[in-house]
Parts: C-alpha cells; sequence; structure tokens
C-alpha cells in the first residue's frame, strides 16, 4: 500500500475549505429531507449549490477503477437497508425513512468529504436508536486520531462501542486519507483491534465514516452496480467527518453545525 501523505498547514487549510462547502451544503438540504421530496430534487440541489460557491461536485464522474463507469450524480443518497453509494432517484422520500447523504467537494485542487444520516419526519425508536450510537463511535473514532496512536485504535473504538448495542460492522467499506485526491491511504477501517496498523502522525488526513448496521455487517451490491445494500434488509446509518491527526486531540475540517444548528 501507498504511504500516507502529511499535509503541509497550507495544505490543511485548502482541505478545510473544500470541507466547509460539503458540510454548508449538508446543511442547506436539511430543510428539503422531508416526505415527498425525491432524492434526485436532492442532488440537484446540491449541485447547483456547490458550483454557485465556487466548487466542483466530486462524486460526479468520479471512477474508482479505469474499468469503472463514471458515478453519475453529485450526492450518494441511500435510503435505509442502503448502507453507501445510493443513486438519486424520482422516488419520493416517506415518513420514517433513514436517509444517509454523502456529498464530496473538489476546491482549489483539495477535497472534502462528509456524510450524514438524516431521519424523514419521525421515526421509529429503534432507527433513532441506530443513527445516535452510529453517530457516537464516530466520535469515539475521531476521539483515537491522535499522533501516537495507530489506525487501530481508530476501528477498535467504532467497533466495540457499536456492538455493545449488537449492530454490525460494515467490513467492506472503510474511511480513508483525503488531500489531492479523493480517496488517499490509509485506508481507515471501522472494525479491528487495538494498536493495530499504521502509526498516525501530525498533519495526516483522514475521512473517518462508521457505516453501521442495525442487524448483521453482510452487504451486497444491488442490480444498479452502485448501492450498496444490508444482506438482511435491515437498515444501516452512516456518519462521516474529515478530520486532521493532531498532538492530542483530532481537528475537525468538516462540521455538522449546519445541520443541527
Amino acid at each position: 500500500m501507498s504511504r500516507p501523505i502529511l499535509k503541509t498547514e497550507d495544505e490543511i487549510e485548502l482541505i478545510r475549505q473544500s470541507s466547509l462547502l460539503v458540510s454548508k451544503a449538508l446543511g442547506m438540504l436539511k430543510p428539503y429531507i422531508q416526505p415527498g421530496t425525491s432524492t434526485r430534487k436532492l442532488d440537484k440541489l446540491a449541485e447547483e449549490f456547490i458550483q454557485d460557491n465556487g466548487g466542483i461536485p466530486a462524486f460526479k464522474n468520479y471512477r474508482s477503477s479505469k474499468d469503472q463507469d463514471p458515478f453519475p450524480y453529485t450526492l450518494c443518497v441511500s435510503c435505509d437497508n442502503a448502507v453507501v453509494h445510493g443513486l438519486p432517484n424520482d422516488e419520493p422520500l416517506k415518513e420514517g425513512m433513514i436517509v444517509s447523504v454523502d456529498c464530496g467537494v473538489l476546491m482549489n485542487g483539495y477535497y472534502g468529504d462528509s456524510a450524514y444520516s438524516f431521519t424523514v419526519g419521525d421515526t421509529t425508536p429503534e432507527k433513532e436508536q441506530l443513527l445516535r450510537v452510529t453517530y457516537e463511535s464516530l466520535q469515539k473514532g475521531i476521539e483515537n486520531a491522535v499522533s501516537g496512536n495507530r489506525i487501530g485504535d481508530i476501528s477498535y473504538a467504532v467497533q466495540s462501542y457499536v456492538e455493545n448495542y449488537g449492530y454490525g460492522v460494515v467490513r467492506d467499506l472503510v474511511g480513508h486519507g483525503v488531500g489531492k485526491k479523493l480517496h488517499e491511504p490509509p485506508e481507515v477501517p471501522n472494525f479491528g483491534k487495538r494498536g493495530n496498523g499504521i502509526k498516525l502522525e501530525e498533519g495526516l488526513v483522514i475521512a473517518i465514516e462508521p457505516m453501521i448496521n442495525m442487524g448483521h455487517y453482510g452487504v451486497q451490491l444491488a442490480k444498479d452496480g452502485w448501492t450498496i445494500l444490508t444482506k438482511d434488509g435491515k437498515p444501516s446509518a452512516h456518519f462521516e467527518h474529515t478530520v486532521v491527526v493532531r498532538k492530542g486531540r483530532a481537528e475537525l475540517l468538516t462540521t455538522f453545525e449546519y445541520i443541527l444548528n
């Protein structure tokens, strides 16, 4: 695996600008996430917002390999039993759904990446708990993204926390480094052993993104070739922050304040 690229403070500042636009785009979408809205409308709104603010939608036309077709949309929008990489469509959102929105921006040559799982109106206590625990597991992971720790410390923190609730930690998909490329080394799994993996150094920028299933961790690819579904059909949740590894405490480059306030 390629060696992780540590960022200078100037580079971190550029990633912060991209990350801020991602955060604002997710916040802009919040009032539209209600019954009757289509995920295609959310995608159109996000694309216009990002472009109007000087950014480029990072996911649109992205391909992870030369053999793969480019991703056709600005957002990945994944509902209920869809874990990630959901394709926006014309189906109206329904009361009680989980809607996980993943967004990336390229600006000034650097990427920012974040995701948030919303609910459409009121939902069940079971789904509310899934969202709360997944969100809290992200915080547990971030607490361990400090210099001197290892990647496995992040992974263990996420896994050990959510498995206390009987949830499944998706194994097939992981977090990643962020910089001049949307996906850089190192991989940041949401499962693993404490003390394993590469040593974290100051200036490393990573996206930590727990993808947590209410049931078993197994996933499968949908017929559309993109959407990742839970194998057992139970709901899933996804939260993601782009952070910088610092001494003592990680620094968040993305923020949920535009969603929560």
